[in-house]
Order: structure tokens, then C-alpha cells, then sequence
């Protein structure tokens, strides 16, 4: 009797072990789409600056 309690004790151990590694791969992954999100977010303004610049770039030369 033994044996199988301590086969199904350890299975248990196994899932709880799976389950941590599990909520911390979706915690980092929740993470990461954030930092994504705001990356994107970055080089969208970062783009508007530059065609802003571009614009008046375009101007100053036309100027000359």
C-alpha cells in the first residue's frame, strides 16, 4: 500500500510543480506583451515626430 500512495503523493508534487511553472510562464508572458504594447506605442509617436520633422525639413528646403 505504500508504494501506490507515494506513486500518486508524487504525481501530486509533479502537478503542483507544473502549475507554479505555469502561472509564472503566463505572468512573464503578460509582461512581455505589455513591454510590447508600449514598444509599439513608442515607435508609432517616434514615426509621427519624424514625418513632422520631414515636413518641415521639406519646407526649409523649398524656402531656399
Amino acid at each position: 500500500m505504500f508504494w501506490p500512495m507515494f506513486a500518486v503523493a508524487v504525481a501530486f508534487l509533479g502537478l503542483a510543480v507544473l502549475a507554479v511553472l505555469a502561472v509564472k510562464v503566463f505572468v512573464e508572458t503578460r509582461r512581455l506583451g505589455a513591454q510590447v504594447a508600449d514598444s509599439a506605442h513608442r515607435i508609432g509617436r517616434a514615426a509621427e515626430e519624424l514625418e513632422r520633422t520631414a515636413r518641415h525639413a521639406a519646407r526649409s528646403a523649398d524656402a531656399l
